[in-house]
């Protein structure tokens, strides 16, 4: 699912949001409680060769705050790709599958070969990854606090500055 970035809902309160910060750098909100999400982005920063993508947990007042700009995602609990907020009228939002493979469209090397699974409509892709997401804590376990990143990184973690 592709969504842009649109106005603020008219209930959102402007001086609590900070999705609204500007950043061409794009941003990757994840189930901080999940423990398989919190490894998956250990291996972005393992992996990534540019070192600029942002993170945030979904359950931070950063993560909330673009919840709250788009209504449309309200439920979401999975990862939600934000592609850029340097203009936020016209970045865009990506969420399941398609947020998976953004992520591996921005690792790129080796990782750009996920990228052939846009090939798969996106019904089927989503429906696997929602079958995955089911289970997730059944399988990795669910966590009592987000991961704490180490001093080196967490100036990337938005919740945490």
């Amino acid at each position: 699912m592709e969504v842009y970035l649109g106005k603020p809902s008219q209930e959102t309160d402007i001086t609590l949001v900070t999705a609204t910060t500007n950043t061409s750098q794009p941003v990757l909100l994840y189930d901080g409680l999940c423990g398989f999400c919190s490894k998956a982005v250990q291996r972005v920063l393992h992996f990534e060769k540019q070192k600029t993508m942002l993170f945030a947990a979904l359950q931070s007042d950063y993560g909330k705050s673009i919840l709250a700009l788009h209504p449309e995602l309200e439920g979401i609990d999975s990862m939600v790709f934000v592609e850029s907020l340097v203009d936020a009228s016209k970045g865009r939002v990506f969420v399941r599958s398609d947020a998976v493979l953004q992520v591996a469209r921005y690792l790129g090397g080796v990782w750009n070969l996920a990228v052939a699974a846009y090939i798969i409509p996106r019904s089927i892709r989503d429906y696997l990854y929602d079958q995955f997401a089911k289970r997730r804590y059944r399988w990795f376990g669910k966590l009592n606090a987000c991961m704490v990143p180490s001093p080196e990184v967490r100036a990337r973690f938005l919740d945490l500055q």
